[in-house]
């Protein structure tokens, strides 16, 4: 491949539109959300954390109906959609499940 045929008018004009950069500035949320997996459980907001995952299941429906099919948008929501379910499961460990195991103790 050529740098010519890499960087034609149709990449730039991809490039330059919400198809591209919506979802590149939308992967904000599941870097922080992947970042923050390994962060005490104490700091995560419940109800955040399911307003995320409904949020993220909306979009990934809305980016495979609209046309051209958006498959950036896509993989982002999937993405957020993943690490906020394992963030929303180890909130739900730590206020309703743990407790439970260290009273039987």
């Amino acid at each position: 491949m050529s740098f010519r045929n890499i960087f034609n008018k149709q990449t730039f004009r991809y490039v330059f539109t919400t198809h591209f950069w919506g979802p590149v500035s939308n992967f904000g949320i599941p870097v922080a959300a992947v970042l923050d997996l390994k962060k005490d459980p104490e700091f995560i907001s419940g109800p955040m954390t399911g307003s995320l995952i409904i949020y993220s299941l909306v979009f990934m429906k809305y980016s495979l109906a609209i046309l051209p099919k958006n498959y950036l948008l896509f993989g982002c929501h999937f993405v957020n959609e993943c690490a906020q379910l394992v963030q929303g499961f180890r909130w739900t460990r730590h206020h309703y499940l743990e407790p439970k195991i260290e009273e039987a103790k």
